[in-house]
């Protein structure tokens, strides 16, 4: 059966930012059939459109479907599996820059639009019953996800989770354009 990934961008994020096409082509390397979908209206990222993005171009999904998020594509990816039958159950998912909690929100339309993604609950226990494989990496220097999400991924999915040195927040911005870590957790599965 062919494993599939599905990348999932950040807020304000598109598909040929930073390490994204270089993951894709490793996976693809490894006979991975990958997609990375633009979601819709990156610069105001709602659950609700995100989710039912992600709904639409996973379709049917199995233990030879992986995610991997960045940012608040790694939100989207929980809510998504939150909501799937709980007989599904999927190859694992791989968190870059995570968060459930954020800091250095500089403007009150940030402050608006991160709101929903912040206040809204996530039911880890439906989430858990999709897989047991969940991995988060961090940066010591990111500038908006503060180093409490680690604990946070550890204790409410059972993540293993590692910090990078100097990353930033892992955007293209940051000069992040290849992300061996990801790589390694997937394949050491």
């Amino acid at each position: 059966m062919t494993k599939r990934a599905f990348i999932i961008h950040g807020w304000d994020g598109y598909p040929d930012e930073g390490w994204f096409p270089w993951i894709k082509t490793e996976l693809e390397k490894k006979g991975f059939q990958v997609q990375i979908p633009a979601m819709p209206e990156p610069a105001e990222p709602k659950i609700e459109a995100w989710v039912s993005r992600l709904s639409k171009v996973v379709s049917d999904v199995d233990e030879n479907t992986y995610f991997v998020g960045h940012s608040i594509g790694c939100q989207t990816i929980l809510r998504y599996l939150e909501r799937l039958p709980a007989d599904n159950k999927v190859g694992g998912a791989y968190f870059v820059a995570p968060w459930f909690t954020l800091m250095n929100l500089k403007t009150n339309e940030e402050k608006e639009i991160a709101r929903p993604w912040l206040e809204t609950s996530i039911d880890f226990e439906k989430v858990k019953q999709h897989t047991k494989t969940f991995f988060a990496v961090f940066s010591d220097d990111d500038e908006v996800v503060p180093q409490e999400n680690k604990k946070l991924f550890e204790e409410w999915l059972n993540a293993k989770t590692v910090i990078e040195h100097a990353k930033g927040h892992f955007s293209g911005s940051d000069g992040v354009k290849e992300l061996p870590i990801i790589l390694e957790a997937i394949f050491s599965q």
